[in-house]
Parts: structure tokens; sequence; C-alpha cells
């Protein structure tokens, strides 16, 4: 399929369709985040606000609640970064990527002076406290490894806990106001599914570019630090589900039902959208020249400091950032965009106004 009607705006349309930020979205949150793959969330609040504004109506509660019952799952299943997946996902895919991310900070457990034993006594001091006290907040964790002889200063706990959790013996688990307490992986999550490591790959790969795509092997190597050359030889068995997209001299790839699109007819070209930090939206590709000019990559990420601000995006691009300024029922929402001197019509702006009062409604219920 050859990109000669498509636009950048129009790539990142198909983008938006993809990850159902534009119709009918989804029915639950734990619908949202199946169909994501995984989500960044290292900020969890951000993280709750992108599954959120993937469901149509649903609120802060309904975010909650599904990580309180375990129906979504929250940690490092890729490049060390915090995601929500689904539970019965999880096992398999840190079983993809755990080794290569592992061998990747060995050399930071030898400066921190942890070993193999340090932290097999970790985890068994960890599965007892939680098999005797329930679940554990992560510094009462830090305490009781402190005590037993495992510091956790220095970034010490921080890596023998990602490490506990890459290896499927911890997760964490419900919420204790804006927290979350640490359980044992098989107690909370009793059925993983089982793939073998090409089929997993094959699964990661398909599901990220229909919930991705138009993406690149690129994309989806930088995603999952899969090696490429691994993509590139597990993809020759899935590239028949896929539809390729030429745009660019570049080989995009995309789901046939959002591929449809082309011909039916894109849909979005007015809508705006107030997407979070992190959201996958801009965050699930190597290359995100498609929806932010380059021009404008350092007003979201200002310093190069590794902090994504909140987006504005109208039509599939990113126009610029927002913030929540205010409390309670004196909160509103303030964008900023990149170009002043180009303000908005009066339906972008109604539509803005849309947006916030979504985004304020959510915060709310």
């Amino acid at each position: 399929m050859a990109g000669n009607r498509v636009t950048p705006k129009t790539m990142g349309r198909l983008r938006l369709a993809s990850q159902g930020l534009l119709g009918e979205g989804f029915g639950s949150v734990a619908d949202a985040v199946r169909w994501m793959t995984a989500s960044q969330a290292q900020d969890l609040l951000a993280a709750m606000w992108a599954a959120g504004a993937r469901v149509p109506g649903a609120g802060l509660s309904d975010v909650r609640a599904a990580i309180d019952d375990g129906s979504v799952v929250r940690s490092w299943p890729m490049r060390g970064t915090l995601h929500f997946v689904a539970p019965e996902d999880l096992r398999w895919m840190l079983e993809v990527t755990a080794d290569r991310l592992n061998k990747s900070i060995s050399a930071r457990h030898r400066e921190l002076d942890i070993t193999r034993a340090d932290i097999e006594k970790c985890r068994d001091i960890a599965l007892e406290r939680i098999s005797g006290g329930g679940p554990v907040s992560r510094n009462e964790l830090f305490s009781v490894f402190d005590a037993a002889g495992q510091p956790t200063t220095g970034q010490r706990g921080v890596h023998i806990l990602g490490t506990l959790c890459r290896h499927a013996w911890l997760v964490q688990g419900p919420l204790a106001g804006n927290q979350q307490l640490l359980v044992a992986f098989d107690d909370w999550i009793p059925v993983s599914r089982k793939l073998e490591r090409q089929e997993a790959i094959a699964e990661f790969m398909v599901r990220y570019f229909t919930s991705h795509g138009p993406a690149t092997l690129r994309d989806f190597s930088w995603w999952t630090q899969i090696p490429l050359t691994e993509v590139r030889a597990v993809f020759k068995a899935v590239r028949g589900s896929l539809q390729e997209l030429e745009y660019g001299g570049t080989s995009f790839w995309l789901s046939p039902e959002t591929a449809s699109l082309l011909d039916a007819g894109v849909p979005g070209p007015r809508s705006m959208l107030l997407l979070p930090g992190f959201d996958e939206f801009l965050l699930g590709y190597q290359d995100r020249s498609l929806v932010l000019a380059p021009e404008h990559a350092g007003k979201i990420v200002p310093g190069g400091n590794g902090v994504f601000k909140k987006t504005v995006v109208a039509g599939g691009e990113v126009i610029g950032t927002w913030a929540l300024q205010g409390k309670g029922a004196a909160a509103a929402v303030v964008p900023e965009l990149f170009d002043e001197t180009k303000p908005l019509g009066p339906g972008a702006q109604a539509a803005l106004r849309k947006a916030a009062e979504r985004y304020l409604a959510f915060l709310a219920s």
C-alpha cells in the first residue's frame, strides 16, 4: 500500500484510531489495557488517565478499581520501565525481555554489591513477610530487608525490588492511597499464559502493530528491546496478518482494519485531545517526528530530563502542552500552544473545552 495520499497528520490519526482514542474506544479499563499490549506507567496518575481516556465515561475510580482487583497490573515488562499490562500477559512478556535487561544492568548490580544469593535471600524474606502479613508497602519491605542485613540505600533496594518483580516473584498489587502494595506474583496472578519465545515475540509484534500502527520494525524493536535481527526473523511469520504502508520511503505496518480507514476516510481531522505525559501516542515509538515536529520536542521534555509533559493533540498532531491548575471545583486545564501566532478557531476552542471537561470529570468520578 503506497502512502501517496497520506500526510503526517493522517499517520497520526491512524495511530489515534489504532490506540482507541477516536470513535467508540473500549468498554472497560481492563479491555483498554489489554488492547494496548503495554502502556507506559511510571507516572501513576498519568497512566490512569491514559487508560481512562480510552474508555468513554470512565472515571479515576474505575481505573483504581481495576488495579485493586488485579484486572490491570503494573510492573516492569520491558525497558526497565513501569507499564500497565493485562495480568495473564505479564509472565510471558517478562520471559521474553528480562534476560536481556538483567544482563544490561549486571554491572550496576556489581557496583551495588548485589549477588544472586542476595536476590534469593530477599525473595525468601519478601515472600515470608507477605505470606504472614499480607500486601506490603515498598518502604516497609525495605525496612524488613535492612533488618535482615540487606541494605536498601543508594538505589540498592530499588534494584533488588525490580529484580524480584522481573523474575515474577513479586508484583505490584492493590493501592494504598497513591502507592501500590507489593504482593506475591503467583497469588495475585494465578493464571498466566505460557508461550514459547518465538510464539511470544510473534504475538507481541502483531498486538503492537495492531494497537500502535502504523509503526516500523525499528519502533517495535526499540519498544520491546528485542534485537532487530530477531524481530526481522520472526516478522516473516506474521507479516501476512498485517498491512504495509509505505510512507517517506519507509515501510510502516498496521492492522488491516486500521488500514481500511484510508479508503473509508480516516476519522478525527478536527479531533482535540488532552493526553497525559508518557502516553503511548507519543512514547510508543522510537521515531516521534511524525506527530511531533522536531523543533518542538524540547518543549515536551524540557532539558531532556526524561519527564514528558502532557500534550495537546489536534487532528493527529501534537500542537502544545497543558497543565492542571487549581484543585477541586476551581481546577482548570491551561493549554500552552507551540505557536501562539496561530490561535485556535471557534470549533477547535469548543473541542478543547469539551476535552478539558472530560478530564475534569474523570478526576472527579
